[in-house]
């Protein structure tokens, strides 16, 4: 996995405290044209070809930012134009990811490659095992002939000297679920009729050319027209940043949200229906009952492991009990979900409870544009606290947990949890509904996915590295009632 602080990351979260910082100036039209300048300046040093080609791709990323698909970019359109459209739109668009062509580095199809650690050595292992006889010795060192060559990985399992590497396009390799190929210039493209959202070929593209778009102008300007917003921030939210309980929400309050809900409270009503759902399809003779908050996981189902759908749990996630508890308040209230995940955005369209989805990332920018430091904001009081399970929902194994000790009697939960979508997770889960499908008994009753390894503490948005946010939370679940 690619670690969150590169400078892919770097760049794109600049951008968002930049826009951020202009829009709430009431300069977003005039200046923003300003940015790609301003970061790619003229004697600083290239990424690519030249300064004008980094500007270029600045620019798209601005426009992704601003939440508009770069498959629609005109480059006779000015940056000032694409922010007017932001301003002046009433719902963000789909899809929630969009490819940067000029970012995309158009890597060469994944292959192996024999570096120069080859010794050409007696024993030849990588010729000798070669089911293709692809392989030869060519200037005293092995040759792999890429017409031949099936990419089974033979060669590198068997070289003493690990001197035959596999060359990834990352962005494939990451997607689960096959989403990702190329045109026929070499460029990525994604099939969104198969794509999950699970946003790892975001996170996992060096070059950046994937990327969410953007609601953080949609939410600005509703914070500056003096709406009601109130941040439904997840769990994983307050184990991204280093604030003891009530910080956060007084950090929320400063930026401007008129009240906070801790999405923990949702999730512990999740957790409850959930319990009550396990128990009724148990006695009605169920073999099987999956999670379902994670609408990465729940997408997955229902394109790609059909079989598995009618043990899917009918239980809503707690972002959406979270967003009917806050409109059940007021109806004028302004939602807006807080979170790591790149598919929530696309759960937050769908349901009308919830009005915008930021990411972690995106609220993160409003906080350094406002220059508010969490840790030095006062506490506020908490009326109500959830359970420590219903905030211990932002890792692998908590969804079941909470499930497990809401039972009636949970010496019959047999749980079992994938820990993460990723091809082996993918073909885990479709062993489950093929056995659950035919009647036939599984290893485990109630089975927990979450897309992201880790769970939602290593999403696609996450700004803290994911081993630190596992200690930050455990120190935010201990708050728990």
């Amino acid at each position: 996995m690619l670690n969150l602080n590169n400078g892919a990351s770097k760049i794109k979260r600049e951008i968002l405290v930049r826009i951020a910082e202009l829009q709430l100036a009431g300069k977003l039209e005039e200046e923003l044209h300003f940015i790609p300048r301003n970061m790619a300046p003229r004697n600083s040093e290239s990424f690519r070809c030249c300064i004008y080609h980094d500007r270029e791709v600045l620019r798209l990323r601005v426009i992704a930012r601003l939440g508009h698909s770069v498959e629609d970019y005109d480059d006779e359109k000015r940056l000032s134009e694409y922010a007017h459209e932001a301003l002046m739109r009433e719902r963000p668009t789909e899809p929630m990811l969009t490819v940067l062509d000029d970012a995309c580095n158009a890597c060469v199809r994944a292959h192996y490659m024999v570096t120069n650690a080859c010794q050409a050595c007696v024993a030849r292992p990588c010729i000798m095992n070669c089911p293709k006889s692809c392989i030869d010795i060519k200037n005293g060192r092995a040759f792999i002939d890429p017409e031949a060559c099936v990419n089974c990985g033979i060669c590198m399992q068997n070289c003493p000297y690990h001197a035959i590497i596999r060359i990834p396009v990352p962005c494939e390799e990451a997607c689960p679920v096959g989403a990702i190929s190329k045109d026929e210039n070499g460029k990525e493209r994604i099939d969104y009729s198969k794509c999950t959202f699970c946003g790892a070929c975001m996170r996992e593209c060096p070059f950046g050319a994937m990327m969410d778009k953007g609601q953080i102008v949609d939410v600005i300007r509703k914070l500056m027209e003096g709406k009601k917003l109130v941040a439904l921030y997840a769990p994983a939210i307050a184990a991204q940043f280093r604030a003891v309980p009530g910080q956060l929400e007084a950090a929320l309050k400063q930026a401007g949200f008129y009240k906070a809900f801790e999405v923990a409270h949702g999730a512990d009503i999740t957790a409850d229906k959930e319990a009550a759902e396990f128990e009724e399809r148990m006695d009605g003779g169920d073999v099987l009952m999956t999670s379902s908050c994670c609408p990465a996981y729940v997408r997955s189902v229902k394109i790609h492991a059909p079989d598995l759908i009618p043990f899917v749990s009918e239980t809503r996630s707690p972002m959406h009990y979270t967003a009917v508890l806050a409109k059940e308040e007021n109806p004028d209230y302004v939602t807006v979900f807080i979170g790591p995940c790149l598919a929530k955005r696309k759960e937050g369209l769908d349901d009308p409870y919830v009005d915008y989805v930021l990411s972690a990332e995106e609220i993160g920018a409003i906080f350094m544009a406002k220059q508010i430091d969490i840790g030095s904001c006062e506490a506020l009081e908490c009326s109500e606290q959830p359970t420590a399970t219903g905030r211990n929902f932002a890792q692998s194994g908590g969804v079941a947990e909470a499930v497990r000790i809401r039972l009636k009697n949970p010496e019959g939960l047999r749980p079992a949890i994938i820990n993460g979508l990723d091809l082996a997770g993918m073909k885990q889960l479709k062993a489950y509904g093929k056995a659950a499908a035919e009647g036939k008994p599984c290893d485990a009753n109630l089975v927990e996915v979450m897309a992201c390894p880790g769970g939602c503490i290593a999403g696609p948005s996450v700004i803290t590295n994911p081993k630190v946010a596992a200690v930050q939370l455990k120190k935010y679940v201990s708050g728990g009632k």
